[in-house]
């Protein structure tokens, strides 16, 4: 039986459906071969020679394969239609051939298919090919400028910049688009302006809105009417005239339906409609595209194969009636940037299914079926079919004009099925509902009312809107944009808060440092037109270790060069690059570098493990820091008061947040009572009251029972308390649900707590956690999976592996796809860190000998 062998289990298990008995299906786990972590893996002085290891958990399925060949010598590669697909079956066939399971007889083919329905598979199996060589050197021209980049510069940030993790060639250019937004929002000065609507009726007496548009005779401009004097003679002109109707124009307009869905469509609109990241939106649809329900869902193509548009036609036909399916089909041409090997459009196997008929039980794939289904079908459907009326009213003197904007929906077309959302809100007059109204005839007045607006700084992206521009900007492909975003928040780059993105401090400084060391490196075209070489590469119109070659001449030499420079010298660099930002014109006028706390020091950037701070230059006679993000004002350092010895009070920014303080650090008291402020407590909120409260504890709640004082504080993590009594060795911690418990606890219910944690440590070490949610059993590998509370958040957990869950994913949402997806990636990280864990024993054998 031929040997097919695919990346994924589930893969697997819908192929051999097709398959039947005859072939033998098998699952790679994904990639089996990646480049070594270290030194030398890619090999500079000797063609870009690139030295590659079989990952420790990928060794069992490589045999398993090589296994299966020795029943028969013929090897079926039917891995995913792209580059990266393309480069796994390379690597497997290279893997096996290394092995001598595969030989000079094995007959070894290569097929694709862009769905997994039979007669998709059927069909591959009877037109197979040989692996395309140049799409695995694009792969590998790839894969050899991403180690480069990151192996090399990395080094470099670890010593200019403690605390900055690592740097990549695409991730730090998508960093630089979130970094340069946030500083157009700080530098953004908003400008006041004001509109004048007026609420008028019919002689029949409906009501309707109009907003000035004409005043003293002259066309308003969006910023004429400046101030709020001046919006209140406009309110006058209004109310001292007569109005009437001068012009109604009825139009007829269509709206056609949006194209169908590509990766980076599809990642927007499932944020915009549900809030899903970019990875747990490919997630999802990976596990529809394995089981059969969708197409390739990494693609830049939006056309459709010609029965799929027959398929959705007829689908529309059955569905909602004739009248809704266009004379003619709909085609699509793609029109984005760099598009690379053309696939089909995403879109559903069958047309006819819709995710009720599925039976699709996980929510975010049912969800996610849901949206490419109707998406699919509106862009076959007919254009709705619009009125769109403009109504001008005027007084009978020309010097004052409104207009009133709105329209009809004479035929819904694509709009019954599904219309595109939008990335930041608008509102739109046009969309209002107009009454009937006659031109000549009378407009009265029942209310004119001025409204008061500033102008908006630019948006924060959210994942939805960062897609966008880098797909406008031609960087990153569909294979990388989950990951890109996804590795900026793991690195603590980036943060999303409410769906936007925030750049933390070190992502700003990492960001700074490129844009001044390694300018053309994170330059958005340069980055671009590296991408579009990758395209020539994979088209087999350029060489790729010559396009390796000419980046690796000027990308080493500026390493080299930067690698001279002293930590000082490169904060001093950074520093000036950030002075508009870090210190903005202070309102009296006086020095924005002068420290506000000591009114002698001059503030400087300085650099930590935590990131990048603002600092006083008389460290450590003054020791005032705060964030690099806005001026000391605005970070609210302020003193609160006075306590009853007369020792100022004071509120302070720190590298870790606000915190209080009391008194200054003196030569005798090199380190005053400090307290930071708990979770959940504002820093605008802070009383002198308050401050003393913090600065009192920890708090003495009373006396045990059985001896020894009862405490309660704030600690690493969160609020406790805490006893110990005569014959223990040492105290005894309970937690606190609320920042609140630590001053308001009383000793019936601190006793409770601390009896419950004697009986049952529970979370101490070594102690068995709860499980969050249990998923049940892993279903290649056995053994349980569920999903724990961590120190540092919700994991999942599975024999020894414990992974992460991404920040925008809820513990109740993991299914046992999305848990067996981070664990394969976790395990695969842990197999390259246990090679190197060997060294302390061979030091010991060592050791041993000598003795």
């Amino acid at each position: 039986m031929p040997v097919v062998v695919v990346e994924s289990p589930a893969k697997a298990k819908t192929i051999n459906k097709y398959l039947g008995s005859d072939y033998t299906v098998l699952a790679s786990y994904g990639h089996v071969r990646d480049l070594p972590p270290k030194d030398g893996s890619v090999d500079t002085e000797n063609g870009f020679d690139m030295k590659w290891e079989v990952a420790s958990d990928s060794r069992k399925h490589v045999a398993a394969i090589a296994e299966a060949l020795k029943s028969d010598d013929a090897i079926i590669l039917a891995t995913d239609p792209d580059r990266e697909g393309e480069a796994i079956s390379w690597h497997l066939k290279e893997a096996l051939t290394k092995r001598r399971a595969i030989k000079k007889t094995t007959d070894v083919k290569r097929v694709t298919f862009n769905a997994i329905t039979k007669a998709a598979v059927t069909e591959a199996m009877a037109n197979p090919r040989d692996i395309d060589a140049p799409l695995v050197e694009a792969y590998l021209a790839r894969r050899a400028l991403d180690y480069l980049v990151g192996f090399n510069l990395s080094p470099v940030l670890w010593r200019k910049l403690p605390g900055a993790r690592s740097a990549g060639r695409v991730q730090s250019v998508c960093l630089r688009l979130i970094v340069e937004r946030e500083m157009e929002i700080e530098a953004f000065k908003p400008r006041e302006y004001w509109s004048v609507k007026a609420i008028l009726a019919t002689p029949r007496g409906q009501e309707y809105e109009a907003r000035l548009t004409v005043l003293a005779g002259k066309k308003l401009d969006r910023y004429d009417i400046e101030n709020e004097t001046q919006a209140e003679l406009a309110v006058q002109a209004i109310q001292s005239r007569d109005l009437t109707i001068t012009s109604v124009e009825a139009k007829p307009a269509s709206r056609n339906p949006s194209a169908p869905f590509m990766t980076s469509t599809l990642q927007q609109e499932a944020s915009r409609k549900f809030g899903m990241g970019a990875r747990q939106t490919m997630n999802a649809a990976q596990r529809l595209y394995e089981a059969g329900h969708i197409t390739y869902m990494r693609t830049d193509g939006i056309d459709m194969a010609p029965e799929a548009v027959d398929e959705a036609r007829a689908a529309i036909k059955d569905r909602y009636g004739a009248e809704y399916v266009p004379a003619e089909k709909r085609i699509y041409k793609n029109k984005a940037k760099n598009a690379q090997e053309a696939h089909e459009c995403i879109r559903p196997t069958d047309m006819a299914k819709d995710a009720a008929s599925l039976k699709i039980s996980e929510p975010d794939q049912r969800k996610l079926y849901d949206l490419i289904w109707k998406r699919t079908l509106a862009c076959q459907m007919e254009s709705a079919r619009l009125e769109r009326t403009t109504v001008e009213v005027g007084s009978a003197d020309g010097q004052v004009g409104l207009r009133a904007t709105g329209q009809v929906v004479l035929f819904d077309g694509f709009l019954r099925v599904y219309e595109e959302g939008r990335d930041d809100a608008v509102v739109d007059d046009d969309d209002k509902r107009l009454p009937q109204i006659m031109q000549g005839e009378k407009a009265d007045k029942r209310g004119v009312t001025p409204d008061q607006h500033f102008t908006q700084p630019p948006p924060r992206y959210t994942e939805a809107t960062l897609v966008k521009k880098m797909e406008e900007l031609g960087i990153g492909r569909p294979s990388t944009y989950a990951s890109i975003i996804t590795t900026i928040q793991d690195r603590e780059y980036v943060r999303k808060e409410q769906n936007r993105l925030f750049p933390e401090d070190k992502g700003r400084i990492v960001t700074i440092f490129l844009l001044n060391f390694f300018k053309r490196y994170v330059e958005y075209d340069f980055t671009a037109a590296l991408e579009s070489e990758l395209d020539d590469v994979s088209a087999g119109d350029k060489d790729y270790k010559e396009l390796l070659g000419r980046f690796w001449r000027d990308f080493s030499a500026a390493i080299a060069e930067t690698s001279e420079l002293r930590i000082s010298e490169v904060l001093d660099v950074l520093d000036d690059a950030l002075a508009p930002q870090l210190y903005p014109p202070r309102e009296d006028g006086s020095d924005p570098r002068t420290c506000p706390l000591c009114g002698e020091g001059q503030l400087h950037l300085k650099s930590s493990r935590s990131g990048g701070f603002v600092g006083c230059g008389r460290y450590p006679e003054c020791r005032y820091t705060r964030p690099i993000g806005g001026d000391a004002a605005e970070a609210g350092d302020r003193v609160l008061g006075e306590d009853e010895h007369g020792n100022e009070i004071s509120l302070r920014s720190g590298r870790f947040g606000p915190y209080v303080q009391r008194g200054e650090a003196t030569e005798e008291n090199k380190k005053p009572d400090r307290a930071s402020l708990p979770k959940g407590w504002q820093a605008d909120d802070m009383t002198l009251e308050k401050a003393l409260t913090l600065l009192s504890l920890p708090r003495i709640i009373g006396m045990h029972p059985e001896g020894g004082e009862i405490k309660s504080n704030f600690g690493r993590f969160g609020p406790y308390i805490m006893h110990q009594l005569p014959d223990e060795a040492k105290p005894v911690y309970a937690n606190l649900k609320e920042p609140t418990d630590v001053f308001e606890i009383g000793m019936n219910r601190a006793v409770e707590l601390l009896a419950e944690k004697r009986a049952n440590p529970g979370r101490g070490r070594g102690a068995a956690a709860k499980p969050l949610k249990e998923l049940g059993e892993h279903p290649q590998e056995g053994g349980t999976i569920a999903v724990m509370e961590g120190r540092y958040g919700p994991y999942v957990k599975w024999e020894k592996v414990n992974a992460t869950l991404p920040k925008d994913v809820e513990p109740d949402a993991v299914t046992m796809d999305m848990a067996v997806a981070l664990i394969t990636e976790k395990s695969a990280k842990k197999g390259t860190r246990k090679k190197a864990a060997k060294k302390p024993a061979a030091k010991k054998k060592a050791a041993a000998k000598k003795s």
